[in-house]
């Protein structure tokens, strides 16, 4: 979790190593078709992963796309974040309680 995340920066940040966490909440994903497929498609899957969304709470009131959680990783692995290190993202829609 987060504490290993913090220990493991300050460990390697001398070697210029960054250690990150990348927390991902609902994406839209094959595993999510499935259910979707197996409850006999009663419903667009649009209006599916609407209702997942609901279901879970996502203040923006949809689930995420695979491309917006890559964004970020491929972001990390820039030298643009070169700097950044000890952190944790939050890729959930504004689900996470956390500060």
């Amino acid at each position: 979790g987060m504490a290993l995340t913090k220990v493991l920066s300050k460990e390697y940040a001398a070697s210029n190593i960054l250690v990150n966490t990348v927390c991902i909440g609902t994406i839209e994903s094959g595993q999510h078709d499935r259910r979707w497929e197996a409850a006999g498609r009663q419903q667009s899957r649009e209006e599916h992963y609407a209702q997942l969304a609901a279901q879970r709470g996502i203040p923006m009131r949809r689930v995420g796309r695979p491309e917006e959680a890559a964004s970020v990783i491929v972001f990390l692995a820039s030298d643009a974040a070169s700097y950044l290190t000890g952190t944790a993202i939050n890729i959930d829609g504004g689900h996470a309680h956390a500060l």
